[in-house]
């Protein structure tokens, strides 16, 4: 008989807790996560995708004006339904803040998303197409990657190359890479067992996993919007009413 169909991939974390210092002066006295492109705070961007990619449940840790973060999410009515993992007492960085929620997000593999991932969408949702490619058996962690030289707002030498497979490895020191990281992750909660307590960077285990030949990437299907600074907000803002339908 044929194997059983891997279960779907319902749950997320989302990163919300940085202090979004390079978007200065708006995150003076508003979090990151909360700052307005296109009509709705980034936050609302990523968990919208999220669910449309068939995320049910989602947790969201909180440090920087946490008390925002938490009114806002709590004013949300649509999916998916979210948990709040609370930073206060320390910023644990992107690796502490999601092994800390551990027992929130639960057992099994998992998405993660940065709180300011955004993008033109293609005609299909790209995180459904990163659950549909997911192969546990091969993979210890899948990223949703974009093209360096075609993303509004990046003008760095790129994080990774990418096999015929889809294996990723990180550029050398004076190489340019055609790929960057579109903060979409999906990973195994396992992968956390060796890492250290307290901050560190999910790029640890990024890295881990690269040298292991685990490490794999999908292309975005659409356009990565990088919105880091202000200015970038009025080019990402741009960009989304050029890329509008008319009915």
């Amino acid at each position: 008989m044929p194997e059983p169909a891997a279960p779907a991939i319902t749950r997320a974390f989302v990163l919300a807790a940085g202090l979004g210092t390079r978007m200065r002066p708006v995150t003076d006295t508003l979090p990151k996560s909360l700052v307005p492109v296109a009509g709705r705070a980034l936050i609302d961007h990523a968990l919208d995708r999220a669910a449309e990619g068939g995320i049910t449940d989602a947790v969201v840790n909180v440090h920087y004006l946490a008390d925002l973060v938490e009114a806002h999410l709590a004013r949300r009515a649509a999916p998916p339904a979210v948990t709040v993992s609370d930073e206060r007492e320390a910023l644990l960085e992107t690796g502490g803040g999601i092994k800390k929620a551990l027992p929130l997000v639960g057992a099994d593999p998992f998405v993660v998303f940065n709180s300011d991932s955004f993008w033109l969408e293609g005609p299909r949702s790209n995180l459904a197409r990163q659950i549909a490619a997911w192969r546990p058996q091969d993979m210890d962690i899948l990223l949703l990657v974009a093209s360096a030289a075609t993303s509004l707002g990046y003008d760095g030498n790129g994080d990774f190359v990418m096999d015929a497979e889809g294996r990723l490895q990180r550029r050398g020191e004076r190489q340019v890479a055609p790929f960057i990281y579109a903060g979409v992750a999906i990973l195994k909660p396992e992968l956390f067992a060796d890492t250290p307590d307290g901050p560190f960077s999910l790029n640890l285990l990024f890295d881990r996993a690269a040298e292991r030949e685990r490490l794999f990437g999908l292309r975005l299907d659409g356009q990565w919007l990088h919105v880091g600074t202000p200015q970038a907000i009025v080019a990402a803002e741009a960009r989304v009413k050029a890329s509008a339908r008319v009915p």
